[in-house]
C-alpha cells in the first residue's frame, strides 16, 4: 500500500507520487517571530514533524525546508515598542523557537531559510513578474496583477469576482485592482530597508516564500505545508506568483493543519488563544510543567487535519497516557521463553506494525497509530503478568520503541532511582491527600514542600495528583 495524503488543492486523498522517486522535497511555512512562540506553533511544527518521520521510515529522502519570517510590520511595531533593533530582536526569538523545537524533540530541517537574507533572490523575482507582465511599480511599491493570473483562487476554491464582491480591501489608488497584492513595499521613515531597483523598501509577506521554495527546491515541489489559516490569502498568492512565473505547476500537494483551540474548563467554551483574552500557553509554560512527549501525544491523538482541543484536563490525561506507555517498557520478571502465550505476543507485535503502517499510509492518520501502540502495550503488559522473558519479550519491547520513535516519542524510562522511589513516594502522596482530607493544611503543605526539595512536583488535578522528578 502506498501512502496517501489528503490534497488541499484536489480536495481528495491522492497517492504520494514525487517529482523523483523516493525523494520528497516538502516547504513549510514557518512563524512569524515577533514574540514568544505558543504551543499552536509547537502543534504545527510536530505535525509537518510527523509528517517527515514517517515519509523517511517508508523510505523516502525529505528535503525539508521551513522558513522564518524575520522581516513584517509586527516585528517592527514590537521593536519599536521595546526599543530594540528589529532584526536583532527577530533572531532572538528564532534563537529561543530553535532551543524550543529541540525540547519538543521536531527534528531539525534541512534549511531554515529567512526573509533577511533571501533578498537578491526575492528581488530578482519581483522583477521576474514584472517582465512578463504580472506585476507593476507603483511609488516605490510593486504588486502583483491578480487578473493576469486566469487561474487565481483555485486553492481556495474562490473566484476572483467573489473575492471583489465579499471581501473588503483596503482602498489603494495605486492598484489597478483592490485585489492585487503588495510583491515589494517601499521604505517608511525609521524601518529596515534594503535597495531595489524600484527604490529602498522590503518584501511583502508572501512572495519571500515562493523565492525560498525556488531558491532552495527548485521550480517544482512535492508538498507545500501550513496551518488552514494560510490557505487564503498567503497560499493562494504563493501559488499565483510562482506560476506566473515558471509556467509549472507549483506543489503537487498542499497540506494544512487544523488551529489550535483552547476549552475553557469553566464555561465548557472554545476559545481562541489570544493575549487579551489572558489565556495564551506559550512553549516554555507547557514545557515546564509537563515532559515534551505530553505534548506531542495530545497532537497525535487528534488528526493534522483537526482542530486541537486543549486545556488542563487534555494534557493530565495524555500525561497518564505517557505514563502508561512509559511503563510497557519495564523489564521482565518472569523466566517463560516458549509456549502459546509467547506466540499472542509474537501475533501483537506483527499485528500492531501492520496496523501502524496502514493507518499512517492513510494520509497520516496519527490517532489510529496510537491505538496500535496501545494494543502492543496492553499485549506486553500481559505478557509480563504471565512471566514471558527473553528474546520474545525484548522483540516486543523493541517493536514498541521503534514505532513510537516513527511518532516522535521519546519514551524515556524513569532513571533506577525513581523506579525505586515510587512506592515511597506514592505513600507520601495518600498521606498527604488524608491530612487534606482531615483539614491538616499545614502538614499536607510541608509534605509537598519537602518532596519539592528533594526535586519530586506533585500536579494536583481533580483527577487526582501526579509526581514527576524535575528534570
Amino acid at each position: 500500500m502506498s501512502v496517501k495524503i489528503y490534497n488541499t488543492l484536489t480536495r481528495r486523498v491522492d497517492p504520494l507520487e514525487t517529482i523523483e522517486p523516493e525523494v520528497v522535497r516538502m516547504y513549510v511555512c514557518g512563524v512569524t517571530v515577533y514574540d514568544d512562540a505558543h504551543i499552536g506553533h509547537a502543534m504545527s511544527a510536530i505535525a509537518f514533524d510527523n509528517v517527515r518521520r514517517y515519509l523517511e521510515w517508508r523510505g523516502y529522502r525529505v528535503m525539508h525546508v521551513v522558513n522564518f519570517t524575520d522581516v513584517d510590520d509586527k516585528i517592527i511595531a514590537r521593536a519599536n515598542t521595546l526599543g530594540r533593533d528589529p532584526q536583532e530582536l527577530a533572531e532572538s526569538y528564532i534563537d529561543a523557537f530553535m532551543e524550543q523545537l529541540t525540547a519538543l524533540n521536531v527534528l531539525p530541517a534541512t534549511v531554515y531559510p529567512r526573509a533577511t537574507q533571501t533578498m537578491p533572490e526575492i528581488i530578482g523575482f519581483i522583477q521576474g513578474l514584472i517582465d512578463q507582465g504580472h506585476a507593476y511599480p507603483a511609488a516605490g511599491d510593486v504588486y502583483f496583477r491578480v487578473g493576469s493570473d486566469p487561474d487565481y483562487g483555485k486553492l481556495s476554491g474562490r473566484s476572483l469576482e467573489d473575492m471583489l464582491s465579499g471581501t473588503r480591501f483596503e482602498v489603494d489608488p495605486r492598484k489597478e485592482s483592490p485585489a492585487d497584492f503588495a510583491l515589494w513595499k517601499a521604505a517608511k521613515p525609521g524601518e529596515p530597508a534594503w535597495p531595489s531597483p524600484w527604490g529602498a523598501g522590503r518584501p511583502g509577506w508572501h512572495i519571500e516564500c515562493s523565492a525560498m521554495n525556488l531558491k532552495h527546491l527548485g521550480e517544482q515541489i512535492d508538498i507545500h505545508g501550513g496551518g488552514t489559516d494560510l490557505i487564503f490569502p498567503h497560499h493562494e498568492n504563493e501559488i499565483a506568483q510562482s506560476e506566473s512565473l515558471t509556467h509549472k505547476s507549483f506543489a503537487r500537494f498542499w497540506m494544512h493543519n487544523g488551529m489550535l483551540q483552547l476549552l475553557n474548563p469553566e464555561t465548557r467554551q472554545i476559545e481562541k488563544m489570544s493575549k487579551s483574552l489572558g489565556n495564551v500557553v506559550s512553549i516554555d509554560d507547557f514545557l515546564d510543567q509537563y515532559d515534551a512527549d505530553v505534548f506531542r501525544l495530545i497532537v497525535l491523538n487528534s488528526h493534522y487535519r483537526s482542530p486541537l482541543t486543549y486545556n488542563a484536563d487534555i494534557a493530565a490525561e495524555n500525561a497518564r497516557k505517557l505514563e502508561r506507555l512509559r511503563g510497557a517498557l519495564l523489564p521482565a520478571t518472569g523466566t517463560l521463553t516458549t509456549g502459546e502465550a509467547v506466540a499472542e505476543l509474537a501475533t501483537a507485535g506483527a499485528e500492531a506494525h501492520g496496523k501502524f503502517t496502514a493507518t499512517m499510509d492513510d494520509d497520516l492518520n496519527t490517532a489510529g497509530a496510537l491505538a496500535a501502540l496501545f494494543d502492543l502495550v496492553r499485549a506486553i503488559n500481559s505478557a509480563r503478568d504471565a512471566g514471558i522473558s527473553g528474546e520474545p519479550f525484548d522483540t516486543a519491547q523493541a517493536a514498541l520503541r521503534e514505532l513510537a520513535g516513527v511518532l516522535g516519542l521519546r519514551l524515556e524510562a524513569q532513571s533506577e532511582a525513581a523506579h525505586d522511589a515510587a512506592p515511597f513516594i506514592e505513600l507520601l502522596i495518600e498521606t498527604r491527600a488524608a491530612l487534606r482530607k482531615a483539614k491538616q493544611f499545614d502538614l499536607a503543605d510541608n509534605i509537598r514542600n519537602r518532596l519539592t526539595d528533594l526535586g519530586v512536583t506533585l500536579e494536583d488535578s481533580p483527577q487526582g495528583t501526579r509526581w514527576k522528578f524535575n528534570r
